[in-house]
């Protein structure tokens, strides 16, 4: 009995202080809830577009009896919609060699480019301390947004690397694949917002474009665009958007010479078409690091550095994490 009085106590708590807060904040939510074993912080994402992420943390404070009990393991789960599901990571920790202690995890979960825009429920679901699973839920505004269409005009070259269907091309993007969808929890080397891969600020192609291409032999494809085109010139230095590991370093048939660094816990950024780089795989490296220098490798109209985020195997916008990632705020 006393368990449910808790659970309803959290929900009508939260709820009003989500209410509160973002009438302050377009894009960010907190809520504070203290109970009888532990209080907990949680700060999200409330508001966001098409092609964005959500990310909810959360700060466990036990109480001064908790503290004293055997370590627990405190875990939760971030659910959106009826097919989207992440665990959450441990960001924080802070070790107690005869009881618990504080704990911040971190949920991402990334939302479809052709998500509808409206107000949608985010579940989450949580343990504290080994404690029984409870849920709230959490109010999150999908905000329209409109996306660029372009036709892309390829010549025999590239249009020969675009229908490629070899087995060496089947490879490579099987081993990307697995790298993207592969989720560490213990990778956690990025803890403030990412910054931009190159001083340039002219882009050249957008996050999400819509985008044809037309074939040199009559043919055509259609697809999204999944990162950002900057319009810059061969040899054009290239740095790290964040810290963490090389996971990738390879000469690919569709990207060229490519680059993907792995962040925090299925969270990579991934460089493309470069010239050149300077970086290999198993590298630990910092925000900012140089990885190599522009070029036009690969399936390429001509110099230009694509930027590219992806969360959970989903390509994201990278301008996400740079400017809205909520735990940073």
């Amino acid at each position: 009995m006393l368990r449910n009085m808790y659970k309803k106590a959290f929900a009508i708590v939260a709820m009003c202080l989500f209410t509160v807060m973002v009438a302050f904040s377009q894009e960010n939510a907190t809520a504070v809830f203290t109970g009888e074993d532990y209080s907990v912080y949680v700060t999200y994402t409330a508001s966001l577009c098409p092609g964005d992420a959500i990310c909810v943390s959360m700060d466990f404070t036990p109480s001064r009896q908790t503290m004293k009990e055997p370590t627990a393991k405190t875990q939760a789960v971030l659910l959106f919609g009826q097919e989207r599901k992440s665990d959450f990571f441990v960001l924080k920790e802070t070790k107690r060699q005869n009881g618990n202690g504080e704990v911040t995890l971190l949920g991402m979960i990334p939302v479809s480019t052709w998500q509808e825009s409206g107000k949608y429920d985010l579940t989450v679901m949580y343990s504290p301390y080994g404690r029984e699973f409870m849920k709230f839920t959490l109010p999150v505004n999908i905000k329209p947004k409109d996306f660029v269409s372009e036709t892309i005009h390829l010549n025999p070259s590239n249009t020969a690397i675009k229908t490629d269907t070899s087995p060496s091309r089947i490879k490579q993007i099987d081993r990307l694949n697995d790298i993207l969808y592969t989720i560490n929890s213990e990778s956690v080397y990025q803890q403030k917002a990412f910054t931009p891969p190159t001083d340039a600020t002219r882009r050249t192609s957008f996050f999400g474009d819509r985008r044809v291409y037309a074939y040199s032999n009559g043919g055509s494809s259609t697809s999204l665009h999944y990162g950002i085109d900057y319009g810059v010139p061969t040899g054009t230095p290239v740095y790290s958007c964040g810290a963490g590991k090389v996971v990738l370093a390879e000469n690919r048939v569709s990207t060229g010479w490519s680059v993907v660094i792995e962040h925090m816990p299925g969270l990579y950024s991934l460089y493309y078409h470069l010239d050149s780089y300077s970086v290999e795989e198993g590298q630990i490296l910092k925000q900012g690091q140089q990885i190599g220098v522009s070029g036009a490798t690969g399936l390429a109209t001509g110099p230009h550095l694509h930027w590219e985020i992806r969360l959970n195997g989903e390509a994201v916008s990278p301008d996400y994490f740079t400017d809205g990632f909520a735990f940073f705020k």
